[in-house]
């Protein structure tokens, strides 16, 4: 689907700009099926990939898709180390549990000194819909609520901006007005042209982004913060 390749490409240039191409021990906190960890192990083979996950079924398919390790456990408990982790990633996982405070302490506390954390979150509460429902998702962020969450777990952030901020407007008409008969998530794959069409704008976004630009609103939150 075009907003995990999009997702993707934002999270592996993020890393590529903080952590070193030699080396690197990366944690994917809430890895899913392990669609992540692929695509960061194609464009840095050479880092140190870890996942964690809550869910059985997902570890399983994780460790099955990428062949690395896979911890089964929660965010707010990381089962490592303090001090293991070079950087850690967190895509739409924080938004998912009752207390993202302690999910952010425990990445705190698994990093390294000066370590990398890299969270994106969906944006705006008032944007809360059947698709939230769906994929797991207790609230929405704004910006600088993401920012202050960091700034209270004792990190320093580095960058922050919304980005899907080109379908922001397909999202509101969808979620807000037009909303589906039965309950149900947005997430699939999309017919071809459909997924051109925003496969194009996202590039349009990430070449902004990748250029230190920022964008003032959209659909999603791209955080990137260090242990102080």
């Amino acid at each position: 689907m075009w907003y995990y390749r999009a997702l993707h490409r934002h999270v592996v240039r993020s890393l590529t700009g903080e952590l070193p191409a030699a080396g690197g021990r990366v944690l994917d906190a809430g890895c899913g099926t392990g669609g992540l960890l692929r695509r960061l192990r194609e464009a840095r083979p050479h880092w140190q990939l870890t996942g964690v996950d809550f869910s059985p079924l997902a570890c399983a398919l994780a460790r099955e898709r990428t062949g690395g390790e896979v911890l089964e456990g929660s965010i707010t408990a990381l089962p490592f180390a303090a001090a293991t982790m070079d950087a850690i990633v967190s895509c739409d996982v924080v938004c998912q549990v009752a207390d993202p405070a302690q999910a952010l302490r425990e990445f705190h506390r698994c990093l390294k000194p000066g370590g990398v954390v890299v969270v994106t979150m969906p944006a705006y509460q008032w944007m809360y819909s059947y698709h939230d429902q769906e994929v797991g998702n207790l609230r929405r962020y704004t910006r600088g609520e993401v920012e202050l969450l960091l700034r209270a777990a004792d990190f320093v952030v580095t960058f922050n901006s919304y980005w899907n901020t080109l379908p922001f407007p397909l999202a509101v008409l969808r979620r807000k007005l037009l909303p589906p008969p039965a309950r149900t998530s947005d997430v699939r794959l999309y017919p071809a042209p459909l997924e051109a069409a925003f496969n194009g704008m996202m590039a349009l976004e990430h070449a902004w982004l990748g250029a230190g630009g920022r964008l003032p609103l959209g659909n999603s939150v791209l955080t990137v913060a260090r242990k102080s």
